[in-house]
């Protein structure tokens, strides 16, 4: 065949699929997402015809031509096919990494199958944007405005730019990611592109050989003791270097969560465990000169286990009798738990003029980044372990490896590239330990790579949550009381199981104000796959109940629900009380969730969007969320800004960028500390080598720490330029070498921001079919200092909240086994299942702590969507839906069962 108008070197092996063939080749523009022709990531052309790489076989490219994205505008100059053009001037991307895919079916869509995408996109995932901008490119419309969207003197803003900054300063414009121009063309590197950077090696980011690689034995039972592990037969497999077991794994345990302050999360977890605890736990290790190699040998190892008896859900592991998970460290299989009140409860519901109580469940999601969970690491000349990874949280995973080990921190080296999306379920060290073992016990480089299966078996979900609501409130809609108690499964280890519960009841119960609320809550150990970090962390499970509850309780009282909410929820100033009778440690002063509301409300009044279908039931509904800017505890991160020999500017940061656009922002904020153009500002991120600390991309901690920790570097650099001027020497004068400034943030000062959502929705009582016909979502996101990258990030939140909402689930079997494993049992949202979304920006706030005053908006754009559906869902149809996802089947069974004869 020929590739990219070149003979491929080599034959394919038996078996080989083009996309690991291409791959081998060195055209990493060619992705894996799914390996099973569900996502599109790996579409390359064969011939002109695009085709999903994964499927299909090398072998039937002989005598062909294929064309992956780095070829695809060949002959044009670089970079210039028209559909990448458009990708860019739309930003039609977030990671990047399913955008190779998603341009190569494009740019060979005919005018028909432009003008019906939802069709033609269909086999085309994208988990980051929303497919807002993706739809805006390939109908040539552009995003970027000219001028960073900033209005000449006397002129308006664009429309859906928000507030921009003063004009002439990069912060506020609407620029492109600093990676465009590589992530359109393929020349991205992300974790796995084991090939050289474009402009050449940045620092020892490659392998010194080609890497073994790694294949797991997962365990058939959801709790078991082994017994013993023979690896006798795998060993005698052709290629098979080492098996590693219980036997060989480190001592200490640890967590796989990766907070700042390490007790924040159970020490529970070891690297290989002799106790099984769910289905799927990794218990051995086959180690090999290849991927065949590595899993002939993974089934040939022969693993004793006794089982033993499983809880798999979180009544069965409260029982009393219920196996104990961590004996001696969770007694009655209780994670975490919380009991706090304030005021009189009681008095508080026996003064209400009506009452509320309503019990709601929120199930498994899943994360599904397009780039599976992936690590590869080796010793370096010194010896160093450097482990490359697709990680939100490289220092806090570098100072775990070297804790577990018995390493000394500076002898361990952790590097992200570009991070195949994250949405929390990165904060984890889930691969980065097993290659560090295999790297250690062979001395040779290693690699393991997850499978789709595998991210849904066997790393982490969204916590399934039980919630409790009761609300009371006077005839006027004076909230007086507020009870919440949660119950949500941690799955089999407590990663994030004590912080999600706490965040769980800490906004959403803050958002209203009421003198009497009372708040339980518990996390429990199950025999089922762990639960972690995800996007909204707790908040989306409470606040679908919460507000849920809003909307009935105003009913009750006869209360326009955005009125009630007008006269409960948290205003500027006010102190927020999470019922536990302590000062706030959050500042309220630039809340705008007022106005978010405001913004919706007279949105949904001019009933823009389509129009409900005959003979269907159509409803309104509005939610609103609030989100603390910054985690409590602090979340401390460096930055140093520096002048480059070869001119311009160098900004070094710890934090991840994989999709959150931090990397634009942070450009944007030095060059307007040093009054430079933004393409003057090199941006170098997550490297423990080559940045100064940095707590990690978790927490919407992206732009409100590291950026200002930029922003405080690159004003003490300008002071430093600034003296030297004076002194009388200049920037090309014989100095010792380039100045350079840090800026540090410890991430104590917190502030809350704001999101409301509204849906208009139809209702097909023959099919339960649910249509939205409007969406929008105004935030209060502060200062806004890119509009287009803010604009795209609550697009993409609505959109996976929408998945969320209504199809997602990652199910489990009464016997701990995930039945879920593949993309096409589980339903990410594509282009023809999702809405247009109009978003609006708040225009009167500014945070009292972030950059220019302004707050992130990564996480909270999520948390109110699926409420307000419900809600939109109950004004349609008058029936309460309490559970999610609303599937079409769910809402059909419901409607039909309320109809019926003595209902």
């Amino acid at each position: 065949m020929r590739v990219n108008g070149s003979p491929a070197d080599g034959e394919p092996r038996p078996g080989q699929c083009l996309r690991t063939f291409l791959r081998e080749q060195g055209w990493f523009g060619v992705k894996k997402g799914c390996d099973a022709g569900d996502c599109g990531a790996c579409t390359v052309h064969v011939d002109g015809v695009p085709v999903h790489s994964c499927v299909y076989p090398a072998a039937r490219a002989r005598g062909r031509e294929v064309t992956t994205i780095e070829g695809l505008a060949a002959g044009q100059g670089p970079g210039a096919h028209p559909v990448q053009a458009a990708f860019l001037a739309a930003q039609g991307f977030q990671c990047g990494f399913c955008t190779p895919g998603m341009i190569m079916t494009a740019a060979v869509l005919s005018p028909e199958q432009r003008a019906d995408l939802p069709r033609s996109l269909k086999g085309s995932i994208c988990r980051c944007t929303g497919y807002g901008a993706i739809e805006d490119a390939v109908s040539g419309t552009a995003r970027l405005i000219p001028n960073g969207g900033v209005p000449a003197p006397g002129e308006p803003a664009p429309p859906g730019t928000g507030p921009a900054g003063t004009t002439g300063s990069p912060a506020g414009q609407g620029l492109g990611a600093p990676a465009g121009p590589q992530i359109v063309t393929g020349a991205a590197r992300f974790t796995l592109d084991l090939g050289p950077e474009p402009g050449g090696d940045a620092g020892g980011h490659l392998p010194p050989a080609p890497p073994l690689h790694l294949k797991l034995v997962r365990a058939p039972h959801a709790h078991a003791w082994i017994r013993s592990v023979d690896a006798a037969a795998a060993l005698r497999v052709p290629g098979v270097v080492a098996v590693l077991t219980y036997a060989d794994s480190p001592a200490r345990k640890f967590s796989t969560a990766r907070h700042h302050n390490p007790d924040d999360d159970p020490c529970d977890t070891l690297v290989l465990d002799r106790t099984v605890r769910f289905h799927g736990q990794r218990v051995a290790v086959v180690v090999a000169e290849s991927v065949a190699a590595a899993e002939a040998g993974r089934a040939l190892v022969r693993v004793d286990y006794e089982a033993l008896p499983a809880v798999t859900s979180a009544a069965a592991a409260l029982a009393p009798g219920a196996p104990q998970l961590h004996p001696g460290l969770a007694p009655g299989n209780v994670c975490a738990s919380a009991d706090r009140a304030t005021g009189d409860l009681d008095a508080g519901f026996a003064a209400a003029g009506a009452v509320y109580q309503g019990t709601f469940r929120a199930q498994r999601v899943q994360h599904v980044a397009l780039e599976t969970h992936a690590a590869v690491g080796w010793l370096d000349s010194g010896g160093r372990l450097v482990l490359r990874t697709s990680t939100q949280v490289p220092f806090l995973t570098r100072d775990e490896l070297a804790r577990v080990f018995g390493l000394d921190r500076d002898r361990v080296r952790v590097i992200a590239k570009r991070v195949g999306g994250g949405f929390g379920g990165k904060q984890e060290l889930l691969t980065e330990d097993v290659v560090a073992l295999a790297v250690l016990r062979t001395g040779r480089p290693a690699q393991l790579e997850f499978t789709r299966e595998e991210q849904f078996t066997a790393t982490t979900t969204r916590h399934p949550v039980e919630v409790t609501v009761r609300l009371g409130a006077a005839g006027d809609g004076t909230l007086t009381a507020f009870a919440l108690a949660v119950t949500a499964d941690t799955g089999a280890y407590g990663n994030h199981g004590p912080g999600v519960m706490y965040h769980a009841v800490e906004e959403a119960v803050t958002a209203y104000r009421c003198p009497n609320k009372r708040v339980r809550a518990r996390s429990v150990y199950t025999n089922t796959v762990p639960a972690g970090a995800f996007r909204g962390y707790g908040l989306s499970q409470t606040v679908f109940a919460v507000e849920s509850a809003v909307d009935e309780l105003a009913a009750a009282l006869g209360l326009d629900p955005v009125e009630f909410r007008r006269r409960n929820l948290l205003r500027e100033g006010d102190a927020p009380d999470n019922a536990s009778g302590e000062p706030a440690d959050v500042s309220t002063a630039g809340l705008g969730v007022i106005e978010c509301l405001d913004l919706v409300e007279k949105a949904l009044a001019t009933g823009r969007g389509e129009v409900a279908p005959d003979g269907w039931l159509s409803g309104t509904g509005v939610a609103v969320a609030l989100l603390d800017t910054i985690p409590p505890g602090g979340h401390p991160g460096r930055a140093r800004v520096a002048e480059r020999p070869d001119g311009g500017y160098a900004v070094y940061v710890g934090t991840a960028e994989f999709g959150n656009g931090t990397a634009t922002v942070h450009r944007q904020l030095v060059a307007d500390a040093l009054g430079c153009a933004p393409a003057d500002v090199l941006v170098v991120s997550s490297d423990t080598d080559r940045t100064g600390h940095d707590t990690g991309a978790y927490g919407s901690t992206g732009i409100v720490v590291a950026g200002t920790a930029a922003v405080r570097a690159a004003r003490a650099l300008a002071d430093a330029i600034a003296a030297r001027a004076a002194s009388g020497a200049g920037a090309g004068a014989a100095v010792e070498k380039p100045l350079e400034a840090d800026g540090f943030c410890d991430g104590l000062s917190r502030s809350v921001s704001a999101a409301a959502h509204g849906f208009r929705v139809a209702v097909c009582p023959g099919t339960g079919e649910v249509r939205i016909l409007q969406s929008v979502q105004a935030v209060d996101a502060g200062t806004v200092l890119n509009p287009v990258q803010l604009r795209g990030q609550v697009e993409g939140g609505v959109a996976q909240a929408l998945g969320a909402a209504l199809f997602e689930e990652v199910r489990v079997s009464a016997a701990g086994v995930v039945t879920t494993r593949a993309l096409r049992e589980y339903h990410v949202p594509v282009l023809a299942d999702l809405p247009r979304t109009e978003v609006l920006f708040c225009s009167g706030t500014a945070d009292p702590y972030g950059p220019h005053g302004a707050k992130p908006m990564s996480e909270a754009p999520f948390n109110p969507v699926a409420p307000a559906l419900a809600n939109a869902l109950r004004d349609a149809t008058g029936v309460r839906f309490t559970s999610t996802p609303l599937r079409r089947d769910v809402v059909y069974t419901t409607l039909r069962e309320r109809s019926s004869p003595g209902n």
